[in-house]
């Protein structure tokens, strides 16, 4: 199996995620950008406790990709500290993840 990786951030609007979904995957640093929501998130900020709607993307991508991935959504995201999350595929469908470096080729 060729190894890929989910990558996971949230945003405060459907737009903007629509925005980075679109980006990264038409610049081949994902195969995939799913956008569920809107989520309801509590946090801490600035000393105190906050709740707000969020939308959450999940982006599929080649291990190799990652980094730059990341550089991107550190780059394009609108928050000042913003949650972007890594997580490595340890097994999957093997057709599945042969798609996903196909299409994370620049």
């Amino acid at each position: 199996m060729e190894q890929i990786s989910v990558v996971t951030t949230v945003v405060d609007a459907r737009s903007v995620a629509d925005v980075l979904a679109a980006s990264a995957v038409a610049g081949r640093l994902a195969a995939c950008a799913q956008i569920a929501g809107a989520v309801e998130s509590t946090y801490w900020w600035d000393g105190r406790m906050e709740t707000s709607q969020e939308w959450s993307l999940q982006f599929k991508t080649a291990n190799d990709r990652v980094d730059t991935l990341v550089t991107y959504l550190r780059t394009a995201h609108p928050y000042d500290v913003p949650e972007i999350l890594v997580i490595p595929v340890s097994s999957g469908n093997p057709d599945y993840t042969a798609w996903v470096h196909q299409h994370t080729r620049p």
